[in-house]
């Protein structure tokens, strides 16, 4: 059986005149978010699969301590990356084929098109970039009759856009697909995720995307769940993942360079989530974490999704000074040095 990641889109949407962060409204008409479970803000729940987070502990330190499904204690990247350019609150749609009214799911998994293996069987589901780019395109047309074409087109290219892909596609495929692991290295696997991404950015552009930040991989290798399952009873990070991750990295920003410079009117830019998350996951003392090798969840060492419930014991009172909240995600506390040792580049897309 495969076991893939979610990756989706939700769309912060200002219904205020747009401006300067902190001024008249949002910076952008919308913010447009691709991605995995580290920025996914709830569209997991319209989605058949055992990997959830809408119940307790999850969210306990979210607005009102409700679990929303965002894999978290409370606020994720994006939440931050909203607030930096003037959003205030949750995504006003979620986009889902699932959902009632005019909400619309969008999704998509690098590892699908990368294997080649289908959906049938998995506990959890991914939905293809292809897939993703044809949920955008009807999102596209929906807003344009709502709107009118000339005012769609007009948040369309003005919008934000980020997209936080890559991590699941070696953890939960390439590391336990012996098939993938006897076959391809991991800079082939790393350069065959890159292609696909260039592919995919190249058709955002094509429907009128023109400001995209793109996450790095984080250091997986310094994850509590790397460090269980691959660490051989050590506790630091694990470098053979670390490594991977860099090389993937190193390839993507070459990726983001090569299409900077072919399209002149496009602003895209790395999101270095790897630098600030090893300098908490090795150093968590000096920026005031006391711990970096448990998650607060349970023991920390296995929990994540449905593992991480009310009725486990061991969960620590405050995730305030916890790098990982469970043990394939930061905490809010983490999320937000991340987020605010990017404030550079993500001035730069909205400006």
């Amino acid at each position: 059986m495969s076991s893939r990641c979610l990756l989706l889109l939700a769309i912060f949407l200002s219904t205020q005149p747009t401006g300067q962060s902190g001024e008249e409204g949002p910076a952008v008409p919308a913010l447009m978010v691709f991605g995995d479970s580290l920025v996914d803000v709830g569209n997991n729940n319209y989605i058949f699969t055992i990997a959830k987070a809408n119940f307790p502990p999850y969210g306990r330190d979210f607005k009102d301590h409700v679990a929303t499904g965002r894999f978290c204690n409370g606020k994720l990247l994006i939440d931050f990356i909203a607030e930096k350019v003037g959003f205030n609150g949750s995504p006003l749609a979620y986009l889902s084929p699932e959902a009632s009214g005019q909400n619309l799911l969008l999704g998509a998994n690098f590892a699908s098109a990368a294997s080649g293996y289908n959906d049938h069987g998995t506990l959890i589901k991914a939905i293809s970039v292809s897939q993703q780019l044809k949920y955008f395109k009807d999102y596209q047309a929906k807003l344009a009759v709502v709107a009118g074409s000339s005012h769609a087109r007009s948040i369309i290219s003005g919008s934000l856009y980020i997209i936080c892909a890559g991590s699941c596609d070696f953890v939960y495929n390439y590391y336990i697909n012996p098939f993938l692991d006897t076959n391809q290295t991991a800079e082939q696997f790393s350069d065959r995720l890159v292609g696909m991404f260039n592919n995919s950015v190249t058709q955002l552009y094509e429907m009128g995307a023109r400001r995209i930040g793109v996450f790095s991989l984080p250091p997986f290798g310094c994850f509590p769940m790397a460090i269980t399952l691959y660490g051989h009873g050590r506790s630091g990070c694990v470098s053979r993942l670390n490594n991977d991750a860099q090389y993937y990295n190193m390839k993507l920003k070459a990726a983001v360079d090569s299409l900077s410079k072919k399209y002149h009117d496009l602003k895209i830019v790395v999101l270095d989530m790897y630098a600030p998350l090893y300098n908490l996951a090795t150093s968590p003392v000096s920026q005031g974490f006391t711990e970096a090798k448990r998650a607060c969840c349970g023991t920390g060492t296995v929990e994540a999704s449905i593992l991480c419930n009310s009725l486990l014991p061991g969960t620590c009172p405050s995730a305030r000074t916890y790098v990982f909240w469970d043990v394939w995600h930061p905490s809010e506390a983490a999320n937000k040095v991340v987020v605010d040792s990017l404030v550079d580049e993500i001035n730069n897309l909205v400006a």
